[in-house]
């Protein structure tokens, strides 16, 4: 499902499945580790790509720290007033007027506006110059118009709609933006005429100088190392005695790609939480008593892991992007079918995960009410290479005296798997499926690359044939828009360009991707919750039927957190799982650490 369903999550990020376990770092400096305060010490597999909220494309990123919207979704997928105490709805369901809290400001004491909100939608999010996801989830009805805003007073903003768009107030979780920061960049253009924008608050900028408005500002950035946050001395929670939170003083993320590595600095004390996959869950559980911490389930993960063909045709630059010996595989549904059945999706699920997850069948998470299940009468592709043989024959394929895959004009049927790299997870479910496609005489070569090389080639190069890979979920379908909309900024199994990218000749879009963007319209506009369920069941047909994702297994949402970090509510429904309510999270005094 999607990438937006609440604002931390948005960020696409391709949270490709290898980062289950989250990932540990170098030892902490002596400084950092005696140092007298309240703090939290976690985990980050990659460093950041930037601080910019509006920007950030990657996971796991900064957004959860130092920025926030006018709502949030909680840890059950609730809609919660954020920056906005406030929120009333006309009778048509067009205009919708916010109030925002008395007294918000920005990390710099800046005084946080109706105009900042004006800003943020207005000069960003709306701002054909600068592509972002959140364009993608606010273009409303067929002709993707978007809301008109005006601004009443300080604290008061009015959202005008076209027409009524059941997701519109979730999607108002999107991060709000400093105004007096950033307006410069918006209207002043680089060498290339790009938007300044593009280039603000990158990883270089001086922490100093990033203002956003959550629990936390950026303290330092050590490039490999780690990230330090501070508490946001003008954040606005507060809690029922009246105490300013978040209650933990600093937050270390360290930063290193290894889950080895992971968890040795966690079982060694140097770590307070860390999220653990199915290899280290045993280990640890083992432990669990004797080295004063708590494993904690959330439940099975909102996103979903898949495996997907590039079924771009178009040409760039007088190349095809993707071979049209090869294309022509991956553009029959047959095919993509027949590699659906040869993969044994439940021993993977027995192997990798553990048995600590299930198989996976849809593009919206488990947890959503629009979730369509096999027995409601959804597609299911359980493991039968019998079957995937007599379709590939059907297709036209045929089989040499080796028991080599050939197409109908004899080539052999030969292509690359990739993935990334640092995770036994991902590496284990890529050797399962070469393993399982060579069973039926497919010869794929799997290939795990740096994570940087993998993102670009999927979203920029579009140089790729097939790739495992994953996206986060939530409760609410349409936060996939720009997945399944053909024009989205997110559609990976049949790009178009970005803004700034070399253009393409000779893209196609089927007549399925044309059925879901339209389906994706009507629930979308549809106030009807029936109604809505059977549009977004179609959608789940659709997507089953057309394989455009092969949906692999979902794992459960593991965390290990020490015993003196209080107030942990898991959430699978969010990629930061036990931290989604850090500003709620206590640190117990030393003395008590280990009691």
């Amino acid at each position: 499902m999607g990438v937006l369903s609440k604002w931390r999550r948005y960020w696409l990020a391709m949270a490709l499945l290898g980062l289950i376990g989250l990932i540990a770092c170098k030892p902490l400096d002596l400084s950092v580790h005696a140092a007298p305060l309240n703090q939290l010490v976690a985990t980050a597999a990659s460093d950041p790509k930037t601080f910019n909220c509006a920007l950030i494309q990657e996971f796991p990123n900064v957004a959860g720290f130092i920025c926030e919207g006018l709502t949030f979704e909680d840890g059950q997928g609730e809609i919660q007033p954020g920056l906005a105490e406030a929120w009333k709805l006309s009778t048509d369901q067009k205009h919708l007027t916010l109030t925002l809290r008395a007294g918000l400001k920005w990390s710099d004491g800046s005084p946080l506006t109706a105009t900042d909100v004006l800003f943020t939608y207005r000069d960003v999010f709306f701002n054909p110059k600068i592509p972002t996801a959140y364009r993608d989830i606010f273009k409303i009805g067929s002709q993707g118009l978007l809301p008109e805003l005006r601004q009443l007073d300080d604290r008061q903003i009015e959202f005008i709609l076209p027409e009524p768009f059941a997701p519109f107030l979730r999607n108002l979780a999107a991060p709000i933006l400093p105004a007096h920061a950033l307006r410069d960049a918006v209207a002043t253009s680089d060498s290339t005429g790009k938007p300044a924008f593009f280039s603000t608050w990158g990883t270089d900028t001086n922490p100093e100088q990033i203002v956003g408005n959550g629990p936390y500002r950026v303290l330092s950035y050590e490039p490999g190392q780690r990230l330090i946050f501070e508490r946001n001395p003008y954040y606005w929670r507060r809690d029922h005695q009246g105490r300013q939170q978040p209650y933990i003083e600093r937050v270390v993320w360290q930063i290193i790609a290894s889950a080895d590595t992971a968890l040795m600095q966690f079982r060694a004390g140097g770590l307070d939480v860390i999220n653990i996959g199915p290899a280290s869950f045993a280990l640890l559980k083992r432990e669990e008593k004797r080295g004063h911490f708590t494993i904690y389930n959330g439940g099975p993960e909102a996103g979903t892991t898949f495996l997907t063909f590039n079924l771009n045709q178009g040409w760039r630059q007088g190349k095809p992007l993707v071979d049209p010996v090869k294309s022509r595989w991956f553009n029959q549904k047959e095919f993509r079918q027949a590699v659906a059945y040869a993969l044994d999706r439940q021993t993977m699920v027995n192997n990798i995960l553990r048995g600590l997850g299930t198989t996976q069948n849809s593009p919206i998470s488990v947890q959503s009410p629009y979730h369509l299940t096999p027995e409601q009468g959804l597609k299911v592709y359980n493991y039968n290479p019998g079957q995937a043989k007599k379709l590939l024959l059907q297709a036209g394929f045929r089989y040499n005296s080796r028991n080599q895959l050939l197409d109908a004009r004899g080539n052999p049927v030969r292509f690359t798997i990739l993935t990334h790299t640092g995770s036994r997870t991902m590496e284990a479910i890529g050797a399962q499926i070469q393993r399982n496609l060579g069973a039926i005489g497919i010869q794929a070569d799997f290939t795990p690359i740096d994570f940087g090389t993998l993102i670009e080639k999927v979203t920029n190069t579009l140089d790729w044939e097939c790739y495992i890979g994953g996206i986060t979920g939530g409760v609410e379908p349409n936060s996939g828009a720009n997945i399944w909309l053909p024009e989205g900024s997110f559609h990976l199994f049949n790009q178009q360009p970005q803004v700034g990218q070399a253009a393409l000749r000779g893209r196609e879009v089927a007549d399925w991707e044309v059925a879901l963007g339209q389906l994706y319209e009507a629930g979308a506009r549809e106030l009807d919750e029936a109604k809505r369920k059977a549009l977004y069941a179609e959608t789940e047909r659709i997507t089953q039927e057309n394989l455009p994702f092969i949906y692999l297994i979902n794992p459960l949402t593991l965390a290990a957190v020490r015993n003196q970090v209080r107030g942990v509510k898991i959430s699978s429904l969010n990629y930061e799982s036990v931290l989604w309510n850090l500003f709620e999270l206590q640190i117990e005094d030393s003395k008590d650490r280990n009691h």
